[in-house]
């Protein structure tokens, strides 16, 4: 009498729990084949764009008010060059005496006619275009309105054509943009997020209504919607991943372009919006979320559609 036949190999691992390779090799997925993971890298590499600019914003920003927090200019309005001079020295005097200044230089005249002379023009006559004598004060802490005030009455007797303003009152409207225009960085940086999302919620209803009659037979040959889950969530995260890696390195590569052409303005306001290493750590750092968020809306994409097709 014939003993019955055995198992082979590959008809016993057919027993074996529903998982790993072998699961995915039930549901393929194909990767780089759709658009997908291009739609991400272009999301990733927007998203890169514009939180360097928010950050750069930032830091500009922060640094303007560090540098301006406590000074102040003092202008000398006197048509005579003589009684401008005279009285210019004097509140220079008088204030290298107070209490609670850090510094005081009067900017020399030749300074200003440079900086005057793109819209004067060389040469011009100082007393036909009397220009202010400048002071520019520097305060230990920040300038208060009360402490404009002090100083503008002790200047009343030596310098009595003096006017004082704070120099970060000059900069208000570009504070109130810069805050603006970081507000419109944080909206698209959310934006291009949920715009990621449904990417990728769009990718798995696709994925699910392509392989459902495999997803059947998954489900009679006792697999669990969590394990298919994990299938299509490892699959758009390696989707996800690359992608990612991709848009970062555009998004890197646009950020350093556009750096370089700031920096060529020279200018030193310009130089305060620099990024740092905490900033480059959260440039970084965006691949990673896009893909954590593109396994979980997978995730809670295929469950929640799972219950209403099976």
């Amino acid at each position: 009498m014939k003993r019955p036949p055995t198992l082979d190999n590959s008809a016993g691992r057919g027993f074996s729990p529903f998982r790993g390779r072998r699961a995915a090799e039930l549901v393929p997925q194909a990767r780089l084949a759709g658009p997908m993971p291009w739609v991400i890298a272009i999301m990733v590499t927007l998203t890169v764009i514009a939180a360097s600019g928010g950050l750069a914003l930032n830091n500009l920003a922060q640094s303007a008010r560090r540098d301006l927090s406590g000074g102040a200019t003092i202008q000398i309005v006197e048509a005579s060059a003589a009684q401008r001079s005279k009285q210019a020295q004097a509140a220079t005097a008088l204030l290298l005496r107070q209490p609670g200044v850090a510094a005081v230089r009067r900017v020399p005249d030749a300074e200003l006619d440079r900086l005057l002379e793109p819209w004067l023009g060389a040469g011009t006559d100082s007393e036909a275009i009397p220009v202010p004598a400048l002071i520019d004060l520097r305060l230990r802490g920040d300038v208060t309105p009360a402490r404009i005030e002090r100083i503008r009455s002790l200047l009343k007797t030596v310098a009595p054509a003096a006017r004082i303003d704070a120099q970060s009152s000059w900069l208000q409207p570009v504070f109130a943009a810069i805050s603006s225009l970081q507000y419109l960085a944080v909206a698209l940086v959310v934006l291009l997020g949920l715009t990621s999302s449904a990417a990728v919620w769009l990718a798995a209803r696709s994925a699910l209504g392509t392989n459902r009659n495999t997803i059947e037979v998954v489900h009679l040959l006792g697999g669990t919607d969590s394990q298919i889950a994990r299938i299509f969530q490892r699959s758009i995260g390696v989707d996800a991943a690359m992608g990612g890696a991709v848009g970062l390195a555009l998004g890197l590569a646009a950020v350093i372009v556009l750096g370089r052409q700031f920096v060529g303005l020279d200018s030193g306001m310009i130089a305060g919006g620099g990024l740092g290493m905490i900033d480059w750590g959260l440039l970084a750092a965006i691949p990673l979320a896009g893909v954590l968020i593109a396994i979980l809306t997978a995730r809670l994409t295929v469950l929640s559609t799972l219950r209403r097709i099976l």
